[in-house]
């Protein structure tokens, strides 16, 4: 049976299918992204650091050396090859002295151990603590824990392609990125197109910045505590202030691991070493919140604290020590694209 409908409903219900389509289209790629969420993972945090470490690639590519000016894809490969020097004297010069240690650490562990063990009996109460016991199961778990690293082996060897293809796509997204940039913003409207290309620019810049700022600060912690370690003699203090100035990259946790180490290598001669290590971070970290942070973060991220613990917290939670890395970059972004389409000013 034929029924007439008015061009109102024709409409009314093309529309309905429409409304009915999009959301299974929706749901589709809500599961899609579901099970591809390791590798959308590495993409998003490929492209993040593209569009951080680019302002570094254009300032390369405006070097003038008589009247010849490097392209994008050498300036990309001249920071490729800066990065590599720095990690190659990194591992010559700090790493050697960390090998040769454990070396003669794990050859002289087995003499050790009965000795360390005699001593401890003749301590008072020694029974009743059960030496023996403790010195068997702290052998078990240097076995269990030697075990765990063959069968994790392979684990580590995923982390290590997934860390490669981050790498491989970032050097794409940087050669290739404002083609995808552009086929992204073709999907809107021109109007909608305009105004989300100023907010992702503007996003841009203020990540940028925040990567400039970073960066003074984790040079700024490097070297100080490169310089106090030395003057305290503390072991692996090339090493340990490599590390403490990388890892201040990731907000909080970075700092508190690598102060942990720190003190850790440094008990291992004296307390009193231990003591001026703490002692050390406790005073910067004073004079970076109270000094260092407000001037060269001042006009950069520009985030509450509490908006960054709440970033940190749900980075970590979502992808370890990846996310919290790309939690602060991310929560600026969000920040801008908040101010610009939800936030209501009173006029």
């Amino acid at each position: 049976m034929n029924i007439d409908l008015t061009p109102e409903q024709r409409e009314s219900r093309t529309m309905v299918r429409g409304h009915i389509l999009f959301t299974f289209g929706v749901i589709l790629l809500l599961l899609l992204a579901w099970f591809l969420v390791k590798e959308l993972m590495i993409i998003y945090v490929s492209a993040l650091f593209a569009a951080v470490l680019m302002p570094i690639v254009n300032r390369i590519t405006q070097l003038e050396i008589r009247g010849w000016r490097p392209s994008r894809a050498i300036a990309i490969v001249l920071l490729i090859i800066a990065v590599c020097f720095l990690l190659a004297l990194f591992f010559v010069v700090g790493l050697p002295p960390v090998l040769r240690d454990l070396n003669q650490f794990s050859t002289e562990l087995p003499r050790r151990i009965p000795v360390v063990v005699n001593k401890l009996k003749d301590l008072p109460l020694a029974n009743r603590l059960g030496v023996d016991t403790i010195a068997s199961r702290a052998e078990s778990a240097l076995t269990a824990t030697a075990s765990y690293l063959v069968v994790s082996l392979p684990n580590w060897i995923t982390h290590l392609f997934d860390i490669l293809t981050a790498l491989f796509l970032c050097i794409y997204f940087m050669l290739e990125g404002e083609h995808a940039y552009s086929f992204f913003l073709s999907l809107f409207p021109p109007t909608a197109r305009m105004r989300l290309d100023m907010t992702l620019r503007r996003a841009d810049q203020k990540i940028s910045k925040w990567l400039f700022g970073q960066g003074l600060l984790m040079l700024i912690l490097g070297v100080s505590s490169t310089i106090t370690f030395f003057v305290l003699h503390v072991r692996y203090a090339l090493l340990l202030g490599f590390l403490m100035g990388l890892l201040n990259i990731i907000p909080i946790a970075g700092g508190v691991f690598t102060i942990a180490l720190a003190a850790i290598v440094a008990a291992l001669d004296s307390w009193a070493k231990m003591s001026g290590v703490l002692l050390f971070y406790l005073v910067y970290i004073n004079l970076e919140n109270a000094y260092f942070t407000p001037r060269i973060m001042r006009s950069s991220v520009d985030l509450m604290g509490l908006t960054i613990l709440i970033a940190l917290l749900l980075g970590t939670a979502l992808a370890g020590v990846t996310g919290a890395l790309v939690a602060v970059p991310t929560a600026a972004l969000v920040a801008v694209l908040l101010d610009e389409y939800a936030v209501r000013r009173d006029s």
